[in-house]
């Protein structure tokens, strides 16, 4: 075999070696939480508690609020989980936010609320929050409202868990998210 062949023939197995690697990244679990329940041999007791909903046009965006204890040693996690489903076929794409990310997805939330076109100097713009968990959530151009701005929330799961937002919801999932955080700090201080 020629030296060519060989080079050709090792970089196709590189890239392999990469898309299979990249495939299987997707099963990772990437939250402490997930990580916490997700442990062998031992009781994991789970809580968890919806602090409300937003109905958009095509779906409904949920928030729960999640405190996970492990039984043996008392050491517990706290968490949301951020449910988007689309409507007609209403599955659920959850995604789980640690407690320690929540100020940053606030303050994502709430800078994409305020997006428009000044973000850039260029004609048009996308700009999101992204969770360790895949959930996201953005404002872009919208070229069907020509010069309009549209925001969404997106779960990590399904192609199609894309979920369009007013304002005006937009702002109520922004109160959900602070309302679970409340409800979070006040069971982190009563252990």
């Amino acid at each position: 075999m020629s030296r060519l062949n060989l080079r050709l023939l090792a970089a196709a197995g590189i890239l392999l070696l990469a898309a299979a690697t990249q495939a299987q990244d997707t099963n990772v679990l990437k939250t402490g939480l997930e990580n916490f329940e997700a442990q062998t041999g031992v009781v994991i007791v789970r809580g968890a508690g919806l602090v409300g909903e937003v109905h958009a046009g095509s779906g409904v965006v949920s928030v729960i609020t999640k405190e996970s204890q492990n039984f043996r040693s008392g050491q517990k996690q706290y968490g949301i989980a951020i449910g988007v489903t689309k409507v007609p076929n209403a599955l659920e794409d959850s995604t789980v936010v640690d407690y320690d990310e929540l100020d940053n997805l606030i303050n994502g939330i709430e800078f994409v609320s305020k997006a428009n076109h000044s973000v850039t100097s260029l004609p048009s713009f996308d700009a999101g929050f992204t969770t360790r968990g895949g959930l996201r959530v953005f404002a872009y151009t919208s070229i069907r409202e020509q010069g309009g701005v549209q925001a969404a929330v997106q779960g990590p799961h399904m192609a199609n868990a894309r979920l369009l937002l007013t304002p005006a919801q937009l702002a109520q999932f922004t109160d959900l998210v602070k309302q679970a955080k409340a409800q979070l700090d006040k069971l982190r201080t009563a252990k």
